[in-house]
């Protein structure tokens, strides 16, 4: 364990040297709430009681999605380990005496908490906004309560989603088609193009049972009050499962991949 946590602490160290990136993303992602803050605005002016979160939930909703997008986001994957499985550099990765899928794991971990850390200024400074964008705080101290928990099973699980997307690469010469398909599937799908309740009854209940709801979706929805009491509760014991499951599931197919990797080049 002392190893993982070694690797977590040098790339969260390394990722956190990038703080003009950092801080050209804080503006646009100020910009970027805003225009949806805007956008939903316009929709809840015509008929408020059609949607199924109040405004300030939804308002709620988007800047947790915005400060938390590297977080529960598929698209934000790891280049040097995509970049090892295209080149061939991964015959160093499997010579180092270190278990690959833990190695991995604490990588992705880590690189997504330290640009997550950098963006909670964005959050910050939601509290103090004025008008319709002020973000609100939690409705009581048990959500914010089940929304830490849900936040760090969310990360577990979007990283074990993430690797399984790294065992796929395996079976491809290139991992761009992977991970644009990954990227599309599970953002739509975690509520990261439009929250889940917004979506028709019908497809909603299926989607909820899903991993991809787990991501996103569960700790926003936690925040915002939308999901409470025993549901939310309920929510974070099916975080915990599906964290489980796609560890399990990802550690089986990883080991019967490697023992068919082929590495082109000399």
């Amino acid at each position: 364990m002392r190893t993982y946590i070694a690797i977590f602490r040098m790339r969260f160290i390394a990722a956190m040297q990038y703080r003009v990136v950092v801080f050209s993303n804080l503006l646009m992602n100020l910009a970027w709430s805003a225009m949806f803050i805007l956008a939903y605005a316009a929709f809840y002016r015509s008929d408020p009681s059609a949607f199924p979160m109040t405004f300030q939930q939804t308002v709620s909703y988007v800047w947790i999605q915005q400060t938390f997008m590297i977080l529960f986001a598929l698209v934000y994957a790891d280049g040097d380990i995509e970049t090892s499985l295209e080149t061939g550099s991964i015959a160093y990765e499997l010579a180092r005496p270190a278990d690959l899928y833990w190695r991995w794991f604490a990588r992705a971990c880590a690189v997504r908490a330290a640009f997550t850390v950098m963006r909670i200024p964005v959050l910050a400074a939601a509290f103090f906004l004025p008008g319709i964008f002020r973000l609100s705080a939690p409705p009581d101290l048990l959500q914010l309560a089940l929304f830490i928990p849900s936040a760090i099973l969310a990360l577990g699980v979007t990283v074990a989603l993430t690797m399984l997307m790294y065992v796929t690469m395996f079976h491809t010469i290139s991992y761009r088609g992977v991970r644009v398909i990954f990227s599309g599937v599970t953002a739509f799908l975690s509520g990261g193009v439009i929250p889940l309740p917004f979506f028709p009854a019908a497809i909603r209940n299926v989607v909820e049972l899903l991993p991809f709801a787990s991501m996103l979706n569960m700790p926003s929805r936690i925040y915002n009050g939308d999901i409470a009491g025993w549901n939310a509760a309920s929510g974070v014991a099916l975080q915990a499962f599906w964290l489980v499951v796609l560890v399990l599931l990802g550690r089986v197919t990883m080991g019967l991949s490697l023992k068919k990797v082929v590495v082109q080049g000399g």
